[in-house]
């Protein structure tokens, strides 16, 4: 069995994801192969350093913190985010990352960008190494509130333009069970986004990534179709949140976003049994327990 996780991104909203991945380093349950888009790579090298806890740490403590983001590094840097902070201080000095543990991790890591001149999605290796997180900044890079981030010899926006939930990648590479994190709920009709206009005359420069903008909606709609119909099939494992309580891609609440990792948390322990079944794993007893329970486990 070759096992592959996916991690969808959604900015603030990944948050439930952290705590998805928390429930599964507790079972110890690893990929072969992880694929992360947005902010799915950027939480998700967390869980593959098994630093149980580290995301919703940083959520708590960070996300609210005004050197973490906001319209002031906007204006003062064109990027929402603070990315000498949120790349480089938090994780080398406040937060530490466990480079070691990354590094000693046996299976492939990529994160999904997008080619600023193709429009299409390139699937990039994650260095295990580089305290600068340059793969992690670019797949991140949403339009309005990024620039595009240079990495070798091209430049590259967010993944989710081109591939919002690359698990396909992931079968292409051989994984014959596959777990898709999401971060929006079974049955999410993606919409044309307020902003799509203003993204579109910002990057008249670069047509394929205006198609991008254009098409994006219809084609997330379906991949999320067949996404539902290989989870029905039992070809997939789709761990999905039951709500995600109205928060947007930009919410820096503590209580909120504890509140939706929790979500994460005991959805994952809810279908720990029926995941380990499909896994072909032994099943496991062991009852959901509260978000502080989780962290001291």
């Amino acid at each position: 069995m070759k096992l592959g996780i996916t991690m969808e991104g959604g900015a603030s909203r990944t948050v439930f994801s952290c705590g998805v991945t928390d429930a599964l380093l507790e079972e110890n349950i690893m990929p072969d192969y992880f694929i992360g888009v947005s902010a799915g790579i950027a939480y998700g090298v967390s869980y593959l350093s098994k630093q149980k806890g580290r995301n919703l740490v940083i959520v708590q403590k960070y996300m609210n913190d005004k050197r973490y983001m906001g319209v002031r590094h906007l204006l003062k840097s064109r990027n929402f985010y603070n990315i000498p902070f949120v790349f480089d201080e938090v994780p080398n000095k406040l937060e530490a990352f466990d480079y070691d543990a990354f590094e000693a991790f046996p299976g492939k890591v990529v994160a999904c960008v997008t080619n600023i001149h193709t429009g299409k999605a390139e699937y990039l290796e994650v260095p295990r190494r580089n305290d600068k997180f340059e793969v992690l900044v670019a797949s991140c890079a949403l339009p309005i509130l990024f620039q595009p981030v240079k990495v070798g010899k091209h430049y590259y926006l967010d993944g989710g333009l081109s591939d919002s939930i690359p698990y396909q990648q992931a079968v292409k590479e051989g994984c014959d069970k596959n777990i898709v994190i999401l971060t929006r709920e079974r049955g999410y009709i993606k919409k044309a986004e307020r902003a799509g206009d203003i993204s579109r005359k910002l990057y008249k420069r670069y047509p394929a990534i205006v198609e991008d903008l254009k098409t994006r909606p219809e084609k997330y709609n379906a991949c999320m179709e067949e996404l539902m119909e290989k989870e029905k099939a039992g070809e997939i494992f789709v761990i999905a949140p039951e709500t995600t309580y109205g928060i947007g891609r930009t919410e820096s609440d503590p209580e909120k976003l504890t509140k939706l990792y929790e979500e994460g948390y005991q959805q994952a322990k809810k279908q720990m049994g029926d995941l380990k079944r499909y896994l072909g794993l032994e099943e496991t007893t062991d009852k959901p327990r509260n978000v502080q329970e989780a962290i001291n486990a």
